[in-house]
């Protein structure tokens, strides 16, 4: 009898210390991007100029989707954080310059290799000061710089990493796109070292200053223009799918032209903000006389 109650005895499950596999999928999301990253350097040392655009744009789109994943999952941590940077790093500052180099820079010899130095250097600069904002613990509220205003939430300070990336490939896929319309002139045009290299060292400006540039996180787009912005988006993707290196090209275009109109919504809503807190001067009433 003993040994058949031990048969119908309830198996206890073992229980696992460690996290849930919901908190591990940003990580492999961005091991996933950091893979992409790698594989485009080494497809750019067999001349595959395609294949290594192709990656780094899919490194761009796993690096939008990992940090919203993990505060959905509730899987944001220091370590995801940690290693979400140094794989931006790789992906956006290591990569592109690389690509480029081999691309068209090395044409120009020892001096082409300078702005690809400076554009990594200016990306890891603008990671280290993001790294360096995030508030880790909040029983330490003095920790880090103090937290933005309200009208600020809906900014980056400089160029984020992936844009500036997209930035610096602009003549690569321009190029791509002369080059499919048969335009020799002009592919040739985008892809001499005299407008590839001045255009990294600006972009490297931009990552690493103070211009305010949309986060388009919290961005509210007013009920009338939904419908246009959803036709726009069609016709983007219709784009995309057909002329793919002339969408990522105008992307870049649209996206640098922006950078001037983000600026004067962030100076517009300080000023407001400012015209709020200005104190009110309140007149005294004449003496009776």
């Amino acid at each position: 009898m003993r040994g058949r109650l031990r048969q119908f005895r309830p198996r206890t499950r073992p229980r696992y210390k460690g996290p849930s596999f919901n908190r591990l999928v940003p990580n492999i999301l961005t091991m996933l991007g950091l893979c992409a990253g790698l594989t485009a350097i080494r497809v750019a040392l067999d001349a595959q100029w395609e294949k290594a655009a192709v990656l780094i744009v899919v490194a761009g789109a796993i690096d939008g989707l990992d940090g919203r994943i993990a505060r959905m999952l509730k899987g944001t941590s220091r370590f995801g954080a940690e290693f979400d940077s140094l794989s931006d790093f790789l992906c956006f500052g290591v990569a592109p310059a690389l690509v480029l180099y081999m691309w068209t820079l090395h044409d120009a010899r020892g001096i082409g290799f300078a702005p690809c130095l400076l554009f990594a250097v200016c990306s890891a600069l603008r990671l280290a000061r993001f790294n360096a904002s995030i508030v880790d613990a909040p029983a330490l509220p003095l920790t880090g710089p103090p937290p933005k205003p309200a009208y600020a939430q809906n900014f980056f300070t400089g160029v984020p990493a992936p844009a500036g990336a997209g930035l610096a490939l602009f003549p690569l896929f321009a190029a791509l796109t002369f080059e499919g319309w048969d335009l020799p002139g002009l592919a040739a045009a985008v892809r001499h070292p005299a407008f590839v290299g001045p255009l990294l060292v600006l972009v490297g400006g931009l990552m690493v200053s103070t211009l305010p540039t949309w986060s388009f996180k919290n961005f509210k787009v007013p009920a009338e223009y939904v419908l246009p912005l959803l036709l726009g988006i069609g016709a983007y993707v219709a784009v995309l799918l057909t002329e793919p290196w002339a969408a990522l090209a105008a992307a870049g275009f649209i996206y640098g032209g922006m950078l001037f109109f983000s600026a004067r919504s962030y100076a517009r809503l300080k000023r407001e903000a400012e015209a709020m807190l200005e104190p009110v001067l309140v007149g005294g009433g004449e003496g009776k006389g």
